[in-house]
């Protein structure tokens, strides 16, 4: 097997593996809804029960699974089994939301596979990783008008394209895996217009690291409007167009 068939044979593994994990029965294609919560018990029709919040909790009653729920700020949410639909509690900017997810969702049912651009390894380049002395924090916007996100920034990484540097800042916890949001000149034209994400390997021990972008990703919001995601940093907005990785799957639903 020569190179160019590992490298294809390596991307079409991650591919497969990035679509079953989208459309599990539970993902982000089975978003249906996303209500904002306030003081007042509230119910919708999706699930049973009610929802408000109370101070820095949101409580759920009215059925046997009743809770009081302490979702964590931008973090994944708290999760409530409610018959075959799971509602998902989150909080985002102080704000407090139920999501709820359906494995009859018609995404869900829809779904055949992300559209991608093909696989070139011409795509896939070194660059060199730069640590911060401490970690600082990013702020961006969100594809939902009054939201912030909060990223903790752990460094750069510079790297070269058609004779040109450039640089992203990366986020990451600071012990484990980083990753950068970006966007370029196919934002909004044929890739989603907020940001793709590049998940970043451990750099080396001289600092080169690869960015494979055969291998960018869609935000949970290209595929759903029950999503928060941000938009990428105004430092990791790329002037020529990465034609690597997803392309915006809501074009090919309606080309």
């Amino acid at each position: 097997m020569t190179a160019t068939d590992t490298f294809q044979t390596e991307w079409q593994d991650w591919r497969t593996a990035r679509e079953a994990a989208l459309a599990d029965p539970h993902g982000w294609l089975s978003l249906t809804a996303l209500h904002w919560l306030d003081e007042h018990p509230t119910g919708f029709e999706e699930v049973p029960g009610l929802w408000h919040v109370d101070g820095d909790t949101v409580v759920h009653s009215g059925t046997p699974a009743a809770a009081v729920l302490n979702p964590v700020e931008g973090a994944p949410g708290e999760r409530v089994e409610l018959g075959d639909r799971v509602a998902e509690v989150i909080r985002r900017t102080g704000r407090f939301a139920v999501r709820i997810h359906d494995p009859k969702a018609p995404a869900l049912a829809a779904f055949t596979g992300i559209p991608t651009y093909d696989a070139d390894p011409a795509w896939v380049v070194v660059g060199r990783f730069e640590a911060f002395p401490d970690s600082r924090t990013v702020t961006t916007g969100a594809v939902v008008d009054g939201l912030e996100h909060h990223h903790n920034a752990v460094g750069t990484v510079t790297f070269e394209w058609d004779g040109s540097e450039h640089t992203l800042v990366v986020f990451g916890d600071g012990s484990g895996p980083t990753r950068v949001l970006f966007t370029d000149a196919t934002s909004g034209v044929t890739t989603y217009p907020a940001a793709r994400i590049l998940h970043l390997a451990a750099p080396a021990a001289d600092g080169t690291v690869v960015l494979d972008f055969t291998r960018a990703e869609n935000l949970p919001c290209a595929f759903t409007d029950a999503a928060t995601c941000p938009i990428a940093p105004a430092d990791n907005r790329l002037p020529f167009a990465v034609e690597a990785g997803e392309r915006n799957p809501r074009l090919e639903v309606t080309a």
